[in-house]
């Protein structure tokens, strides 16, 4: 339909069941969320006139579990959030890509701009697009011209991925508009990953992808990076009676590449010592029984990290099966487990290089002071060091709580979402 009749048709409610069932949108009060699209619709015709045009939605992500494991082949536990990318896309024939996103300048592509990485290009969106349409002609799929508007309310720099969503929404916009929408989610998350490793220029993992594109609960065992295991965990956390909770705690991620990249250096060393390439094949009595020489040669600290990613591996598998029992006494209590090894043992809650801020470990505390005899589980969130820590919630406290957190770090730093179960979807 037109742009001008898909505004009508969105502000009718036409798009409130794909909203509910795939966004996480509460039927009672989609009215904003109707009001954000139109006002998204009304850019789109600004730029590009009243033209036939489909609606898409991808959602940002949290990681639940599996910190700093996916590096090592390890296995990971994430889910899709109801923070997300809304775009208004519309074919072209010249074979041009033109993006515009909210607050910023727009990429333009052409096609004859995809063959290779640009160097000029490196980390930035344009380079993001040429490689989402480059992985689609690698696998013999079909791509070509498209104008779209985006915008995002999914937080940049509180460990959402507001940049997997990015390339997520790229491969879904393509994905319908030249192949029918016959290409599945997971197949776009890996066209993703290709995106930013080769033509942005960032070695990432595949788990942010996965769980934006895919949606719900996520178990990922990256044993074979190249197929991983995937599994979608049928879990409501709403109807469990929780809200996710995210608390920004306002660090500073200046000069922490260092920190992160230690992780894993230090995971590998040891998996080296056992001349093996990664964590994943060493068990937990060679670790035991090479802990002196270990000590002595590499340093305690590899051997806590090492630790940690032992019993951080068994523990998501753990939690997959809680969620597939909808055992949620038994989840919460493992999400707390994680975080206390990654604040004890990985040691990924505060940087070295500045004791004196621990935004981290003070947001950890306070969490801990308000839901431990209430319920629920609290633990860092991400990579760490500086940044955001996740909280489970009971819902009938989630004011109290975000209250009772924003009185330490500000108004407006502690988000509260909810689980959304569409991944990569197009709405209208």
């Amino acid at each position: 339909m037109l742009a001008s009749q898909l505004k009508e048709y969105v502000l009718e409610g036409g798009a409130d069941e794909a909203l509910v069932r795939d966004c996480a949108a509460v039927k009672e009060n989609t009215e904003k969320k109707r009001e954000r699209i139109s006002a998204a619709i009304e850019s789109f015709i600004s730029l590009y006139g009243d033209r036939e045009a489909s609606l898409f939605s991808v959602g940002g992500r949290s990681e639940i579990s599996g910190n700093h494991t996916d590096h090592n082949k390890g296995k990971v536990l994430c889910a899709a959030v109801d923070l997300d990318i809304i775009a208004v896309a519309s074919p072209t024939e010249d074979g041009t890509v033109t993006v515009k996103s909210e607050g910023f300048e727009a990429d333009v592509v052409r096609a004859d701009e995809i063959d290779s990485p640009n160097e000029s290009r490196r980390f930035t969106s344009a380079s993001i697009i040429a490689g989402m349409e480059r992985a689609f002609l690698d696998r013999g799929l079909r791509t070509g011209g498209f104008v779209a508007y985006t915008v995002s309310n999914v937080l940049k720099g509180s460990g959402l991925s507001s940049s997997a969503a990015f390339e997520v929404m790229i491969g879904n916009i393509i994905n319908h508009l030249y192949n029918g929408g016959t290409v599945e989610n997971t197949e776009i998350a890996k066209m993703a990953q290709f995106a930013e490793n080769v033509y942005f220029g960032k070695p990432c993992g595949l788990m942010d992808q996965m769980a934006c594109a895919v949606g719900g609960f996520i178990y990922i065992d990256f044993k074979d990076p190249a197929s991983p295991i995937i599994e979608k965990q049928s879990f409501d956390l709403s109807e469990a009676g929780y809200s996710l909770c995210i608390t920004d705690t306002g660090g500073n991620h200046a000069d922490l590449n260092e920190d992160y990249a230690s992780v894993p250096a230090e995971m590998k060393a040891v998996a080296a010592y056992f001349g093996k390439e990664v964590l994943r094949d060493v068990t937990l009595a060679e670790l035991l029984e090479g802990a002196s020489d270990i000590r002595e040669k590499l340093g305690d600290r590899h051997l806590l990290r090492a630790f940690h990613f032992i019993s951080e591996n068994e523990r998501v598998t753990k939690q997959a099966k809680a969620l597939s029992e909808n055992d949620t006494k038994t989840f919460l209590r493992l999400v707390t487990e994680s975080g206390l090894s990654s604040y004890r043992y990985l040691q990924n809650v505060y940087t070295v290089k500045n004791v004196g801020e621990q935004g981290l470990s003070l947001a950890l505390c306070l969490s801990e002071m308000f839901l431990g005899e209430r319920g629920g589980a609290w633990r860092v969130h991400g990579g760490g060091f500086a940044g955001t820590v996740q909280a489970f919630v009971p819902t009938e406290i989630t004011g109290e709580y975000k209250a009772f957190m924003e009185n330490t770090f500000g108004e407006g730093k502690c988000h509260v979402l909810k689980v959304r179960n569409g991944g990569a979807v197009r709405l209208v």
